[in-house]
């Protein structure tokens, strides 16, 4: 979803779509805005859980719509505080490197935004956003003439193939899996062992590149989704002569605007133009200026003092994934001057206190803690009114189907959390099942985080031993299967808005493997079989069923504890032009971005 040129030929409205996915943001705040402006925020968050469109040739057409008062030239400074935990776009899954990816790589599609919540998905790599014929089974896709990577070699229809298959390989663990289910069911990987890179292949009534720009996609099922599926970083294209397996994660080739000219992981990235992108066959990114130079370790509240004074180098940076921070909030919005550099919007995210089900197996303690937890506090950590608002249940404001008052641990009457209802589950329940590692990672947010667990929770008898996790890879290390931890937060949201972008990848027992979002290792067969029967409707139809799966996944099963719904709220520096929200990201958009002088 990027920005969304109106005058380039018609779109038709297909399916739900356009969302996004983050496991990061905490910070803290003494002022805020009223509940009243809260309520006002979600309303305006269900814009973004209307149907996408998707565009045909002429919407796919580059070069993108010129950005008003747009200049070309020097270099922008990334302040970020969490290195990458990946740079190899099947291994992309979470935010931070999601915005880096929209400057590195290209897939077949792309998301394109209006910048007035609207989005669309447009061909990037395929000359439109795919044709869909059998029913929706089958998709097939042109390459547009004249793509390259950075090294100047041509893109086709093998690279795409390459793409698809290394996907099934086991070094690929950190990535989206839609795709690949579609194709190969569940267990995909025992389909393609080696990925693709041995002899074997997958057959042609599968995946099929009858020539050099042609691919065509064979379902078993419609997968009326499948190009807003492809417009995700996970799926953006690997080259195949040049691909290094495991060791690709470090040294990635680019087919976007930018190419990687330095990287020292966790500590500096440095990006520059790559001469081999063709603006006239990207109708979404732009090339305005020189470089990027990411400085990772920067802390939320160092990042915001910085943009605040607004100095040397501080007027040509940007927040990446990191917000204001939370104390420093009030001189933000008090301060017009500064405020002016502010970009804000309703995120799709669900921030949960995860159950590992494999440790935690007495469903009392699960619910007591749901009753326990200080939702106020962890709120007050991310910024107020300004940082999030009470998560009463697992679906957020922008996801259709959203139930507002659906509340079944009264989150929205006690958000400090309900201590005699918490006490009185835990009364008959041993001491060693009380005893719970806590997993937080080590940075400003997760410092923040552990404080509020720790306090809200040792007032209903719970003893917290907290275990510090490294920040850069701490949705790596919980989503291994055999972690040591009993609980950690993390955050979901829609992969687009559709209810089965969040049950199935979180909450579907099929998708239990390391490096899977089903943190909490549910496998209920209910669920499964609500998520199968959910697979095969109708989106209309679906909605009744994803809410019987949403309900019962929260009151049968509570794997996932229900904190916040977060907002983002981010600052720039003054000779920063072309900033505006990202519906599609959530984030300030990055394609589009020039320095003003």
């Amino acid at each position: 979803m990027k920005s969304f040129n109106s005058r380039r030929g018609r779109a038709i409205v297909v399916a739900i779509a356009a969302g996004s996915l983050a496991l990061t943001g905490c910070s803290e705040n003494k002022g805020g805005s009223s509940d009243k402006d809260s309520k006002k925020d979600q309303k305006e968050a269900a814009v973004q859980s209307k149907a996408v469109t998707y565009g045909d040739a002429a919407a796919s057409t580059g070069p993108a719509e010129e950005v008003a008062g747009a200049k070309s030239g020097g270099t922008i400074q990334v302040f970020q505080e969490a290195g990458l935990s990946h740079l190899d776009p099947g291994q992309i899954y979470v935010s931070d490197a999601g915005q880096v990816a929209n400057l590195l790589f290209r897939g077949l599609t792309n998301f394109e935004e209006d910048g007035k919540g609207g989005v669309s998905v447009v061909g990037d790599l395929a000359t439109d956003s795919g044709k869909s014929s059998d029913g929706g089974k089958t998709w097939t896709f042109t390459l547009k003439d004249g793509v390259k990577d950075e090294n100047g070699k041509a893109i086709t229809s093998a690279d795409i193939r390459h793409t698809v298959e290394r996907q099934y390989a086991e070094f690929i663990f950190d990535g989206p899996t839609y795709l690949q289910t579609w194709l190969s069911g569940a267990k995909y990987r025992e389909a393609l062992p080696d990925g693709g890179f041995g002899k074997k292949h997958l057959p042609d009534d599968v995946l099929e590149t009858p020539d050099d720009k042609t691919v065509i996609f064979h379902f078993k099922t419609p997968q009326v989704d499948l190009p807003q599926t492809l417009a995700m970083p996970g799926y953006a294209v690997v080259p195949e002569e040049t691909d290094t397996k495991a060791k690709y994660d470090k040294a990635p080739v680019s087919t976007g605007p930018y190419k990687i000219s330095e990287y020292k992981v966790g500590k500096t990235l440095k990006l520059v133009k790559n001469e081999n992108w063709d603006p006239k066959t990207d109708s979404v990114r732009h090339q305005y200026v020189d470089g990027f130079n990411f400085d990772f370790g920067v802390t939320e509240s160092t990042q915001t003092s910085r943009l605040i004074a607004d100095q040397g180098d501080s007027k040509d940076a940007i927040q990446l994934t990191g917000s204001v921070e939370a104390t420093k909030i009030q001189d933000v919005i008090s301060d017009a001057a500064v405020n002016k550099r502010t970009i804000k919007g309703y995120q799709p995210y669900v921030m949960v206190l995860n159950f590992n089900l494999d440790r935690v197996k007495n469903k009392k303690v699960r619910d007591a803690i749901t009753y326990g937890l200080n939702s106020k506090s962890l709120i007050a950590g991310e910024g107020g009114a300004y940082g999030g608002d009470v998560a009463p249940n697992l679906f957020a404001p922008t996801l259709p189907g959203y139930e507002a008052k659906y509340d079944p641990y009264g989150r929205l009457k006690t958000p400090s959390g309900n201590i005699p209802k918490a006490k009185e589950l835990l009364k008959d329940v041993p001491a060693a099942e009380k005893k719970l590692v806590f997993a937080y990672s080590n940075n400003e947010q997760g410092q923040k985080r552990k404080v509020a667990i720790e306090d809200a929770l040792s007032k209903i008898g719970i003893d917290v031993v907290s275990k510090e996790v490294d920040a850069a890879s701490y949705s790596e290390q919980v989503a291994k299967l055999d972690n040591p931890y009993d609980m950690y937060i993390n955050g979901w949201g829609q992969d687009w808005p559709s209810p089965g972008t969040v049950v199935t990848p979180v909450y579907d027992g099929d998708q239990i493997a390391d490096g899977s979002p089903n943190y909490s290792h549910i496998n209920d067969p209910k669920v499964q079989a609500l998520i199968k029967k959910a697979l095969t409707q109708e989106p209309t139809e679906a909605a009744a069923t994803w809410k019987e799966a949403h309900h019962y996944i929260l009151e049968k099963v509570n794997s996932s504890a229900p904190l916040w719904y977060t907002k983002q709220f981010q600052l720039y520096g003054s000779n920063i032009g072309g900033a505006r929200y990202s519906t599609e990201s959530s984030y300030i958009d990055v394609t589009r971005l020039f320095l003003k002088s």
